[in-house]
């Protein structure tokens, strides 16, 4: 069949959206009208060339969407024609060494997809008579897909497949920092360095945690009036004006839990970042740093002497299959803000407008809707 994506096909290139060539679903696959997609900043990395040099280029984008099943290959049993699903851009197995031990969000036969090719190494989607690999197996900048039925996940019919969208994928992946990765505990002080998505996502999941004080910190105005949208108490510009201010709140003992979800992370923040932690504190790195960043400031006496943290996080250490539907409960239940995330929508040929006003400051997510 025939249907439109966008397509990066280079390194510092504009998202090309144009008519892609898509065959039918092979064995364990599933062919997705996809209904949304988040314009997550890790597609951003494919632009600014953050992502390293293995990234197979020309690819489609998109990792974090949602819509319905229209055609299933022979061998699926997850999903059925007609399913509404969530996408998981880290498919796990549930029986390999990773899985097996709770960490499905490492699952090693998941990370088989990290190609961007189906399983059997060959590609579904075609354009100018080229093979197209699919960001985080999934290529959601597009109306329609071809993926492994291992990252669909099931969801409510009445759940709005654009709200859905986000749990893919910036909600998962925030709410999980707070939740999992930094395990936050009632009585905790917390702060969120970075009020995008995954930022928005980690203070909602640090409030339901039962964090006594959670601090924000943004550059942008416009993210710290919405981080107290999203439970934040106090909000900052930056990691400097934040410490003074956060050593007073908290009598001196500063931060049990410091999260970092920025667009992009900078080596040099991070001895800044971990004066900010407590004791026994932990600070999680959620955000990507460029693929080749080989320096970092860190202060190594705080990891010995006052035995802080410092961990990274995938996907919030959560759990696809469980975690994209628990999400999607406490939406529903009221106690999850989805729809104050979403600051724009965009057509598919906006594309490009989308990721510039995420570049300026404008969006907590933008998403794309499909006509």
């Amino acid at each position: 069949m025939l249907t439109e994506a966008a397509i990066l096909w280079g390194t510092g290139q504009e998202w090309s959206v144009e008519a892609i060539e898509l065959d039918p679903p092979r064995e364990r696959e599933v062919l997705v009208q996809f209904a949304a997609s988040g314009m997550c900043h890790s597609d951003e990395h494919l632009v600014t060339g953050d992502g390293g040099p293995n990234v197979p280029y020309p690819i489609v984008g998109g990792h974090e969407g949602a819509g319905v099943v229209l055609e299933v290959g022979p061998g699926v049993t997850r999903v059925k024609p007609g399913d509404h699903v969530a996408m998981g851009f880290v498919p796990s197995c549930g029986y390999c060494p990773s899985c097996a031990r709770g960490h499905s969000n490492l699952c090693d036969n998941g990370a088989r997809f990290a190609r961007g090719m189906q399983l059997d190494g060959t590609a579904r989607h075609h354009s100018r008579e080229q093979d197209l690999p699919l960001f985080g197996s999934l290529g959601t900048f597009a109306r329609h897909g071809v993926v492994n039925e291992l990252a669909c996940i099931k969801i409510p019919e009445d759940v709005p497949l654009d709200l859905a969208a986000l749990v893919s994928c910036g909600v998962t992946t925030g709410w999980g920092s707070a939740v999992y990765a930094a395990d936050v505990k009632p009585g905790d002080n917390v702060a969120v360095i970075g009020v995008g998505g995954v930022g928005a996502a980690a203070l909602q999941g640090a409030r339901l945690a039962g964090a006594d004080r959670v601090f924000a910190i943004d550059p942008v105005a416009f993210k710290r009036e919405m981080a107290t949208t999203f439970g934040a108490d106090h909000v900052y510009e930056s990691v400097e004006a934040a410490f003074d201010p956060i050593r007073e709140e908290t009598w001196g003992r500063m931060c049990n839990k410091v999260i970092c979800t920025m667009g992009v992370g900078q080596g040099s923040l991070v001895a800044p970042i971990m004066a900010l932690v407590a004791k026994y504190g932990r600070c999680v790195v959620t955000n990507i740093h460029p693929v080749g960043e080989r320096e970092v400031s860190l202060n190594m006496w705080d990891l010995t002497v006052m035995e802080k943290q410092l961990v990274g996080a995938l996907f919030g250490s959560a759990s696809t299959n469980y975690d994209v539907p628990h999400l999607l409960r406490l939406y529903q239940l009221g106690h999850l803000d989805l729809e104050n995330m979403v600051t724009n929508r965009y057509k598919l040929g906006d594309i490009n407008k989308g990721y510039q006003d995420m570049r300026d400051g404008k969006n907590i997510r933008g998403v794309l809707v499909y006509d």
